[in-house]
């Protein structure tokens, strides 16, 4: 599951494993929804709410899943995945791969993560009663470093280039499972895309099929995940339809768009500035070129601000989200006078606010409360007394 095909790949490419199940098993009442008559919709708690079509949840849940859609405009709809007990879409993955290692009786994990990954799956382990080592880069953002912290993995910040080979040895000398990818290219945990596949469930219960989803965008898990669950939607012939998908990523670290414009399975690239760090990664996996492909999606590059314009506006709404969480977003606004859509368009949002590097950065200073003062910045704000 974490080593990928053994039949298909090659000592340049990866492939990764598929799960598949018996479909033709399905209870219908898995996916009803709420009734004009009024009756209740069956929703379950976490990820639960949909065993039948995941691998084995061995793991205890944290109440995953089940995230808002929130329309922000006419038929433009935010999937807020901050919503989840860790604050991201993390959670979704962790819940699945966390119980394979469970299952495998495994003494603990392994991931190799300086972000959201590492702070879910520490909480996930510790859920479980596991233990949890995070090989995390040399710079841990303060907020991501205190989060880890607090569910006491052992905690591991090595150079970039050091993570996989050091990830390799730990899973090889401690019988530690492993919850992200050890592959030359990306192909990730098996399971993984299992618990990712669920946004698609919701989304449809709530909205039907969007004519896109947008997507942040890092190896394609995610985005892989959330096709897998709308095709599987058609195969139960719950629907006719599929979106198209849309891999937003930054323009610093895009290695899905370069697969796509060099029509390989994956590819590398040098990773430049960027501070949309949750989605940085210089290698991209087969899953992205196959969702892009099998959707007639794009890959969208983006600018640091862009993604900060999107942060902004999603803001003013009333949704504080990660600066790579408003890739979902920046997408939408880059594609829009690109690409016509016939119908409402789902942005997902991966994460918190609490997780942008410059949270605590800048402290708000104490004023004077004389009405001098006030009254000269509220009328800057534009407000009058």
């Amino acid at each position: 599951m974490t080593s990928g095909c053994p039949r298909t790949s090659t000592d340049s490419v990866s492939y990764p494993v598929e799960v598949d199940y018996a479909y033709d098993r399905v209870e219908p009442v898995m996916f009803a929804t709420a009734t004009a008559t009024g009756a209740a919709t069956f929703r379950g708690d976490g990820l639960d709410r949909w065993a039948p079509l995941l691998p084995p949840l061995a793991a205890p849940g944290l109440g995953e899943g089940g995230t808002p859609l929130i329309e922000v405009e006419t038929g433009v709809f935010i999937k807020d995945e901050s919503r989840n007990p860790t604050w991201s879409h993390k959670d979704r993955m962790n819940r699945s791969t966390v119980s394979a290692a469970v299952a495998a009786g495994a003494p603990g994990i392994v991931v190799a993560s300086s972000g959201n990954h590492g702070a879910s799956a520490a909480a996930y382990a510790a859920r479980a009663g596991l233990r949890c080592v995070v090989v995390a880069g040399p710079e841990l953002p303060p907020a991501v470093d205190s989060f880890l912290h607090a569910y006491e993995p052992v905690i591991l910040p090595v150079p970039w280039e050091e993570r996989g080979p050091l990830m390799r040895r730990i899973v090889d000398r401690t019988g530690l499972h492993p919850v992200s990818s050890l592959t030359t290219t990306h192909t990730g945990h098996a399971f993984g895309p299992e618990g990712y596949k669920t946004i698609a469930y919701e989304i449809h219960q709530d909205l039907g099929v969007p004519s896109a989803v947008f997507v942040p965008t890092s190896y394609g898990e995610l985005l892989f995940g959330i096709w897998k669950g709308f095709t599987e939607l058609r195969r139960l012939g719950l629907t006719d339809r599929l979106p198209r998908m849309y891999a937003c990523q930054p323009t610093a670290a895009a290695p899905l768009a370069e697969a796509m414009r060099r029509g390989v399975a994956a590819a590398h690239v040098t990773v430049g500035q960027t501070e949309a760090y949750s989605i940085v990664s210089p290698v991209s996996g087969y899953r992205g070129v196959v969702t892009i492909q099998d959707s007639g999606g794009r890959v969208l590059e983006l600018s640091d601000a862009q993604l900060l314009a999107a942060q902004q506006e999603l803001a003013r709404v009333g949704l504080w989200t990660e600066l790579s969480s408003a890739a979902g977003l920046a997408g939408l606004r880059t594609a829009d006078n690109l690409d016509a859509f016939d119908g409402p368009v789902v942005c997902i949002s991966t994460s918190s606010g609490f997780k942008n590097r410059s949270v605590g950065t800048s402290p708000t200073q104490t004023i004077a409360p004389d009405w001098d003062n006030v009254c000269t910045r509220l009328r800057a704000a534009g407000i009058r007394d």
